[in-house]
């Protein structure tokens, strides 16, 4: 099983749809990846030698954020928000939507299970 950035990739599955896996790589950076470590498309990931293992850990490293970096570079960005108080930062707090989104009726992902309010009824 081959490991690159702390996750152990599929070995079965093709190289590209391997490193989507990787949180921080989309199916756009792995195609990158592979062409510029010279993988052709359909390559998998058992099939790879050691020397391109390391080459795609070591691009990886070095040119893009991944996996802990990026979610804690994330949750620090909410956290700024937060302790701004900014209209962005208030609706994270309050565990709302935060891009603008109705909550009347909808917003049941981010708002959790619907609370049923007592005395309602007419």
């Amino acid at each position: 099983m081959a490991r690159i950035s702390g996750v152990n990739i599929p070995t079965a599955k093709r190289a590209i749809i391997a490193l989507t896996y990787i949180h921080g790589i989309g199916r756009t950076s792995a195609q990158k990846i592979c062409e510029l470590c010279g993988i052709p498309m359909e390559r998998r990931v058992n099939e790879l030698t050691d020397d391109e293992l390391t080459k795609i850990r070591e691009l990886i490293d070095t040119d893009y954020q991944v996996e802990g970096d990026l979610r804690r570079e994330r949750a620090i960005n909410i956290k700024r928000l937060m302790d701004l108080g900014c209209y962005r930062g208030l609706r994270h707090r309050r565990s709302l939507p935060v891009r603008g989104q109705r909550t009347h009726t909808n917003a049941r992902t981010r708002k959790g299970p619907a609370k049923s309010i007592a005395g309602k009824k007419k």
